[in-house]
């Protein structure tokens, strides 16, 4: 699978798909070649629950996230009674801090959940190089 939200328009396909296929290409071979380079976009590693706040954390970051184009957004946070709510997020390392005045005992969190989201979550970025396995 490959992260593509932040390539395509709204609607059934992106019309950039060289940049879609060259993102599963770069999964291929960090995942199936086992060679060394980025694989993916930043994926959910667990949460925490922290008072009023939920700590979100992520794998696959390359040294920590960073919000592509301002403030963080795109995330949601609902407590007991399962209302969503736009929720404020910001960055700590690899980990991404939810919290909203409305929701004083968080349960859940929800990033992107949208049919054309607006969100701006990306790990920090090595340079990605196609090299191609010789077989």
């Amino acid at each position: 699978m490959a992260i593509t939200i932040d390539v395509g328009e709204a609607g059934a396909h992106p019309k950039n798909k060289q940049a879609v296929g060259q993102r599963l290409a770069l999964w291929a071979l960090a995942k199936v070649y086992g060679q060394n380079g980025p694989s993916s976009g930043p994926l959910p590693a667990g949460h925490e629950i922290k008072g009023s706040e939920i700590v979100c954390s992520f794998k696959e970051t390359d040294g920590g996230l960073v919000a592509k184009g301002g403030e963080l957004k795109g995330f949601a946070i609902a407590g007991a009674d399962k209302k969503w709510v736009k929720a404020t997020a910001r960055i700590d390392g690899d980990k991404v801090i939810v919290s909203s005045p409305e929701v004083k005992e968080p349960k859940a969190v929800r990033y992107a959940w949208a049919f054309n989201p607006d969100c701006n979550l990306y790990k920090r970025r090595r340079s990605a190089r196609l090299t191609l396995p010789h077989g």
